[in-house]
């Protein structure tokens, strides 16, 4: 890939999104209850679920097809798709390295060696967008080295601390017949639902244009993040998560690869507070959410989504 094509510029990013009645991100060891901040009651959504999102949105888009092709995803075997990288490169693993240099028997048979592993993580990189964007761990299996992708993101976290509710519900059916039996032909089951009222959210991410040229991250790549992280939701409905949406989506574009300022200083532009403090807020129109430019450097770019 010509290099004018890729990233070369340093960008941080915040977003803003919210969640009405539903459950943004259960945490399975608090029985699918919605990540919360313990000492503050602020909600929590992991890094690792924004980034599912992305992946689903972008595997929607591009159809799964390379070099949008996702690596983590659903039902996925990773060794596997690490093989096909090394079976599409004519390298075979059971046999002596191809390149004399590495040695003339194989360390570990199944198992790739030297420059095998960096054409191997080459191949991956080109062809699977999540590990151009994100990185990944291929050092498994037939090992494909280790990527660090230039894409990164913080948990997020609410504005204002949440309030979980707890809900019955009832399902008509039962699943077999000696359920039935045991319901006494009553055919019905309770269960629990946990939901916010409301939350509006708050994450914070970082492009860094020294590892876009590592793994390939282009331009193209970065627009279409913007994408994603504007329209993730929208495919991404279901009853549990209620009515989710990104709100707001502010780029900080620097003037060079390693960035002008940093990035504490362009995060603390952005500010975000209640309209009316003595009731709670239950839209995204209850805040205000302001911009200080005064606190942005002329040569970086502020870019509102």
């Amino acid at each position: 890939m010509d290099k004018n094509e890729l990233v070369q510029k340093r960008y941080d990013f915040v977003i803003l999104f919210d969640v009405k009645d539903g459950n943004p991100n259960g945490d399975p060891d608090a029985g699918n209850l919605p990540r919360v901040d313990a000492e503050t009651g602020h909600g929590l959504i992991t890094d690792v679920c924004i980034k599912r999102k992305i992946r689903n949105y972008i595997a929607l888009q591009k159809e799964d097809k390379p070099p949008y092709s996702i690596f983590i995803k659903e039902k996925a075997i990773l060794n596997n798709l690490i093989q096909q990288a090394y079976l599409s490169l004519n390298i075979n693993l059971d046999e002596p390295p191809t390149d004399p240099s590495d040695g003339k028997t194989r360390i570990k048979k199944g198992k790739g060696q030297g420059k095998e592993i960096d054409q191997a993580r080459q191949f991956m990189c080109k062809n699977f967008y999540d590990i151009r964007a994100f990185g990944a761990v291929l050092a498994i299996g037939p090992n494909a080295g280790q990527v660090r992708g230039p894409v990164q993101l913080t948990f997020a976290r609410s504005i204002d601390p949440i309030v979980t509710l707890e809900h019955s519900i009832t399902r008509m059916a039962v699943a077999t017949e000696a359920e039935a039996e045991k319901q006494g032909g009553e055919n019905r089951t309770m269960g629990r639902k946990f939901t916010v009222p409301y939350g509006l959210y708050r994450a914070h991410g970082f492009i860094s244009a020294p590892l876009a040229e590592q793994t390939g991250f282009s331009k193209e790549d970065l627009k279409l993040l913007w994408e994603a992280l504007e329209n993730m939701f929208e495919h991404d409905r279901s009853a549990a998560r209620g009515l989710m949406g990104t709100r707001k989506l502010f780029i900080f574009e620097h003037s060079s690869k390693m960035g002008d300022v940093s990035v504490q200083q362009l995060f603390d532009a952005i500010t975000v507070k209640r309209r009316d403090e003595s009731k709670p807020a239950r839209d995204f129109s209850d805040y205000i959410v302001s911009v200080a430019r005064d606190k942005i450097p002329a040569s970086v770019v502020l870019i509102e989504i």
